[in-house]
């Protein structure tokens, strides 16, 4: 279950939005949990908020970063692990969940390792983004080396069937966002700096007035019921 995603902090990206969240609604003091950590960096901007960190990671090779990031680092696989440390202000499953074969079972303990009055921070793709839908419409359905279609993906989400998980194992949805099209991923070696902030503000206030049709990648954070 490869999770070694660049780190993305831009107007409308994921990362920043998970990071305004975390502020929003983990509070101070306690624990966060990481899981699917990558380099850290999502962690480390919010480490300040926190008593400790705990960073879990498949990728042996990120561990060395990692240890500079969090207070502890546990190199496991999200499949196999039977429990998770308890007690947590904060858990993070950032871009990890549309890998794995069992989510709903990671879900389930990542519920029972929240503390009371935690938060569980979410975000997955959206496979009904636009760019999507219209390559379905001429035909294209193509796996890529990342982005919607990366082709570690084992599992496939809409707002609606995200939602309908999140709940299913047991939590309750407090606020729900979307990050927009990565515009300066995708040409921002070719475009003026100017341009993209011009682009990226279009295509947050897009994503904000139809997040089913614009999010690039849906962002939850819940509650156990």
């Amino acid at each position: 279950m490869p999770n070694v995603y660049t780190f993305k902090d831009f107007e409308g990206s994921s990362h920043r939005i998970l990071i305004g969240l975390i502020r929003k609604y983990a509070g101070r003091g306690g624990t966060l949990l990481d899981l699917g950590a990558a380099g850290g960096e999502l962690a480390a901007a919010v480490r300040e908020q926190f008593d400790r960190t705990i960073g879990f990671e498949f990728q042996v090779d990120c561990a060395p970063d990692l240890r500079g990031r969090f207070d502890s680092v546990v190199v496991a696989d999200l499949e196999r692990i039977e429990r998770l440390p308890g007690g947590n202000r904060a858990i993070v499953l950032a871009d990890v969940i549309e890998h794995l074969r069992d989510s709903a079972a990671l879900l389930r303990l990542v519920r029972r390792s929240l503390a009371p009055g935690g938060h569980v921070f979410i975000s997955v793709p959206n496979i009904a983004n636009i760019t999507v839908r219209l390559g379905l419409l001429f035909g294209v359905f193509e796996y890529r080396d990342r982005g919607i279609l990366d082709n570690t993906h084992l599992r496939f989400y809409t707002l609606r069937t995200i939602r309908k998980e999140i709940q299913g194992a047991g939590f309750h949805i407090v606020e729900m966002a979307g990050s927009s099209i990565p515009v300066r991923l995708i040409i921002g070696r070719f475009t003026p700096e100017l341009i993209l902030r011009i682009g990226e503000r279009i295509l947050t206030l897009f994503t904000r007035l139809w997040r089913s049709l614009f999010a690039y990648q849906i962002i939850v954070v819940a509650v156990p019921e």
